[in-house]
């Protein structure tokens, strides 16, 4: 089976891509930051997606099913750390005008994937629905690769996307609406972590 005839990729490709978590903080951090101040955070996220997903197929997933005390702490975790970033969004500055203000780094950006519920849910429905018939170790380096190189690429547009809008964001009025919207998003976000 190559690459291309195999259904996983396509399923990480549409639920990486759609917008998360990771999707908001990346368009909202191109905008505010610009492309090369951004690229640790994207850098983290990439790598911290293909982690996730390896660990998974080792079976991660499985104990946070196991124990639903467990899964509830991780969403109380990821609710409470989404909405503290849906705050900084509200209340950002426009681009470069405080320049104690920095994008969320590697480590940051890697660390969060540990409570970013998509990013789970995504890697869990991968595992069960679309197996390869690996070992575990095949399937985890199946799993972390596919996730990975497919949101490196995912990252790259949605931060480019946002450096883009920000020559459409000059005015401080469309900065701040923009920075809430994305604020809001969050908190939906953020919301539906529990549903």
């Amino acid at each position: 089976m190559t690459i291309l005839s195999d259904p996983l990729y396509l399923f990480v490709f549409l639920g990486l891509f759609s917008p998360g978590p990771n999707v908001i903080l990346l368009t909202a951090s191109g905008a505010r930051f610009g492309f090369m101040r951004t690229l640790p955070h994207l850098l983290g996220v990439a790598l911290g997606v293909g982690i996730i997903a390896g660990l998974t197929a080792y079976g991660l997933g499985a104990i946070l099913l196991a124990f639903p005390s467990l899964t509830l702490a991780l969403k109380i975790l990821a609710s409470v750390w989404i909405l503290w970033m849906a705050w900084g969004l509200w209340n950002a500055k426009p681009r470069e005008v405080d320049d104690t203000d920095a994008p969320m780094t590697f480590i940051q950006a890697l660390l969060f994937q540990w409570v970013n519920p998509k990013i789970w849910a995504v890697a869990l429905t991968a595992m069960s629905a679309y197996p390869g018939g690996l070992s575990p170790t095949g399937e985890a380096l199946r799993l972390a690769s596919a996730f990975s190189g497919i949101n490196l690429f995912v990252c790259l547009f949605w931060t480019s996307a946002g450096a883009l809008l920000t020559y459409l964001l000059m005015a401080p009025l469309a900065w701040r609406i923009f920075m809430r919207v994305m604020a809001l998003a969050l908190v939906i976000f953020s919301l539906m972590v529990f549903v």
